[in-house]
């Protein structure tokens, strides 16, 4: 049985009132072999075949996103590489006085992935959650919202735009804190800072 817990959400506009939210707990992580063993059972495929196949779909993978494409694994979700400057490398800006970026610049820095519905209905269906005890508390900044307001716009000053994942490292916020905050900033027309994009495409630019 899987146990979540609620989480308090810092009060980020000093409305004097604690929001929780729930988390789940996440005990441990399934490793490959555990997961081939549990993959064969009722099936005619054995240990083998199964780790075999794990990993000609991994190099397979590969192959595709260093073409620049994403991989959808019908019923898994999708996977999209992502690049970035490479360890020591100047960023470039957008007035051309700074020293231009190649090739040997960027290097694949991470594959984003997003489940498909399929696989979360399937986890929610197979999920029988329990209540963990007591209330987790919220870690609290150690910078104000004006001051990472600032912060984000300083950023902006020097990149074309900032991600809710940047945003969460340079404030030491979690990933919800961030987007919620950085939403609040784009919804306010005297911040300085806008949305650009939707869904997960979603970013934030200078206004």
């Amino acid at each position: 049985m899987a146990k979540y817990f609620m989480q308090e959400m810092p009060d980020m506009r000093k409305e004097g009132e604690t929001i929780l939210y729930p988390r789940m707990e996440i005990t441990g992580t399934c490793e490959t072999d555990e997961l081939v063993e549990a993959s064969i059972k009722g099936s005619t495929f054995n240990r083998g075949e199964v780790r075999g196949a794990l990993d000609l779909i991994a190099g397979a993978m590969a192959r595709f996103m260093a073409e620049g494409r994403s991989v959808r694994i019908e019923g898994i979700g999708l996977f999209t590489p992502t690049v970035k400057l490479k360890k020591g490398k100047e960023r470039e800006n957008i007035e051309g006085n700074s020293p231009r970026r190649n090739a040997a610049s960027i290097e694949i820095g991470g594959i984003n992935f997003r489940a498909e519905r399929t696989l979360i209905n399937e986890t929610n269906t197979l999920c029988n959650l329990e209540r963990g005890s007591g209330v987790k508390k919220c870690r609290i900044p150690k910078t104000t919202a004006e001051e990472r307001l600032e912060m984000a716009k300083r950023y902006l000053e020097e990149n074309p735009f900032l991600t809710v994942s940047e945003y969460s490292k340079m404030t030491e916020l979690n990933r919800t804190t961030a987007a919620k905050e950085l939403k609040s900033w784009a919804a306010d027309t005297e911040s300085g800072i806008a949305i650009k994009g939707l869904g997960t495409h979603k970013v934030y630019v200078r206004e």
